[in-house]
């Protein structure tokens, strides 16, 4: 299954996507943020207690092997929107620690491998291009397999390769 995780207004008449073959995920206005009481780790796990319509991210990233994200770059980071949707995804790793490679970070929960590919969009200068690309590997660490970062000075120069 692959997911897609954007914050463009009206984006399935942007990208006419075909929703039998991709999961859509975008911003209904009702998404609250984590509130970081880890029972999507222990109490309920890969289920968020917030019970909002994000609270299975955890669940859905298990059975996903691509997953999308367009964001606007907001100085090297995603959008607000689009950083909480990850910040619920916690649940798809451990909460235990794991160090390899001399770093430590959380393993997955689920066995499946995800791809990742990023497309940023704005006006984004070369430090915002370097932060974004080093706090994305960062992430990457313990959740995808394999990375691809895309920079777009609009929304519209995604739609050409999507």
């Amino acid at each position: 299954m692959d997911i897609l995780i954007h914050d463009v207004n009206n984006i399935e008449l942007f990208l006419k996507i075909n929703h039998d073959e991709i999961t859509v995920i975008s911003d209904n206005g009702k998404i609250k943020p984590c509130i970081c009481c880890y029972g999507c780790w222990v109490k309920t796990p890969g289920k968020c207690a917030i019970n909002d319509g994000y609270n299975n991210m955890g669940t859905l990233l298990s059975k996903c092997n691509r997953l999308i994200i367009i964001s606007q770059c907001f100085y090297g980071c995603y959008s607000p929107f689009v950083k909480n949707i990850l910040d619920r995804s916690i649940s798809y790793l451990l909460p235990y620690f794991k160090t390899k490679n001399g770093e430590t970070y959380h393993p997955k929960r689920y066995d499946n491998s995800i791809s990742l590919t990023v497309y940023f969009y704005g006006e984004i200068s070369d430090t915002e291009k370097e932060t974004a690309k080093k706090y994305v590997q960062a992430n990457c660490k313990s959740m995808f397999e394999k990375t691809e970062i895309n920079f777009y000075k609009t929304v519209g120069g995604i739609k050409s390769i999507l």
